[in-house]
């Protein structure tokens, strides 16, 4: 299969890489996988038994914005000071045309040197109004303290800066009416007219879980017409509908080996 794979990859005119969380962990980012595996990246949550969906909660921005910013200035921090795995490069090795759809929030792709990447949640690396008081959407030049042993934020909290009141992080949060789309929905618009009528592209799927399916439905639609579907995931690598390649392996490693074999 994995020759399969690497023989597609070779001879792909044009590359969508759907990325998931899995596609971090190389880097040493956490996943979140279930409650234990956020609260052993977090373990003062875990001694407030508070979980990822209650963190990343919209109303805490409101209720508790130094809980909410201790949270999401952590991981903005986190973010900034991760390297991308040598994985991100090696993709650029195929298709003279390439684009990213991701879930992650994380910033990497862009780090990495990828210019067109569409990124369905948002990203921690923009800030919005809590309100919001407009549609504005800019850069988080901003530095926020956190606590390490409480995991709150410590002093000024990054502010609108259209009517001055709270900013947060431009992500789509758990039932999140507040959050501004403007800028991912461009970028989605815009990779939906790139996909059309490119009978050469071939998709990679990298660690999408099938909990949150945003990704791989995204994957699985990209390849309908071609059936030039890469799926790689060390736990749900099937391909359930259509044609595709199932590869049982972590991102990296499943990168490696086709950089080698193509």
């Amino acid at each position: 299969m994995i020759d399969q794979a690497a023989e597609l990859l070779a001879n792909a005119d044009a590359l969508l890489i759907c990325a998931g969380a899995g596609m971090g962990v190389d880097s040493g980012l956490p996943d979140f996988r279930g409650d234990q595996g956020f609260w052993q990246a977090y373990p003062p949550y875990a001694r407030l038994g508070l979980r990822f969906v209650e963190l990343a909660d919209p109303v805490h921005f409101v209720d508790d914005p130094a809980l909410a910013w201790g949270f999401y200035g952590h991981r903005l921090r986190l973010y900034r000071d991760t390297v991308p795995h040598p994985g991100f490069e090696l993709l650029k090795r195929w298709g003279a045309d390439r684009r990213v759809f991701t879930s992650n929030v994380d910033g990497q792709f862009q780090r990495a040197g990828f210019e067109h990447v569409a990124e369905v949640h948002g990203s921690i690396h923009h800030l919005q109004c809590v309100e919001p008081c407009t549609d504005d959407i800019w850069p988080a030049d901003i530095e926020v303290e956190v606590d390490p042993e409480t995991m709150r934020a410590v002093g000024d909290l990054p502010s609108c800066r259209g009517c001055g009141g709270l900013a947060r992080p431009n992500i789509l949060m758990f039932g999140d009416y507040g959050w501004v789309a403007t800028r991912s929905q461009a970028a989605l618009d815009e990779l939906t007219a790139w996909r059309r009528g490119r009978p050469g592209l071939v998709v990679v799927e990298l660690g999408a879980g099938s909990a949150v399916p945003t990704v791989r439905r995204q994957a699985e639609l990209a390849a309908a017409a071609t059936g030039a579907l890469i799926r790689i995931n060390p736990r749900e690598p099937e391909v359930r509908h259509g044609r595709g390649i199932s590869l049982p392996m972590d991102a990296l490693e499943a990168l490696s080996e086709l950089a080698r074999r193509s």
